[in-house]
């Protein structure tokens, strides 16, 4: 198989699995990452969080936005320079984030199905 035609059905396989997983969970896979991210390192800045998902600045906004409307993640001021905002989760966050965990069988699968393309 040409490797073009491999990534192109490697970008399907994560297509779909994003689908599903927006199906099940009711949020992007951009927000779940922002939410495994955060709850791994704590309070971040979205600077920090753009860098560590590998998304652009504007991208990171806009998923900080809808996760903080749905609940999942507050804001809160730096303690020692104002200016500088941080983002922690929410009780609500915790749990959506435990949701995540019943699905570790099928991010596995798809992972090996791309690994034998």
């Amino acid at each position: 198989m040409e490797p073009l035609c491999r990534i192109r059905d490697i970008l399907r396989s994560i297509n779909d699995f994003e689908s599903q997983f927006h199906e099940k969970h009711g949020i992007s896979l951009n927000e779940g990452m922002l939410l495994c991210t955060i709850s791994k390192m704590g309070r971040c800045s979205s600077g920090r969080i753009a860098e560590v998902l590998g998304i652009t600045s504007s991208n990171a906004s806009k998923v900080i936005v809808s996760a903080e409307k749905k609940g999942f993640i507050e804001r809160i001021v730096g303690k020692e320079d104002r200016r500088q905002m941080h983002f922690i989760m929410t009780d609500k966050g915790h749990k959506k984030v435990e949701s995540f965990k019943s699905d570790s069988r099928e991010i596995l699968s798809v992972i090996e199905r791309i690994k034998e393309m």
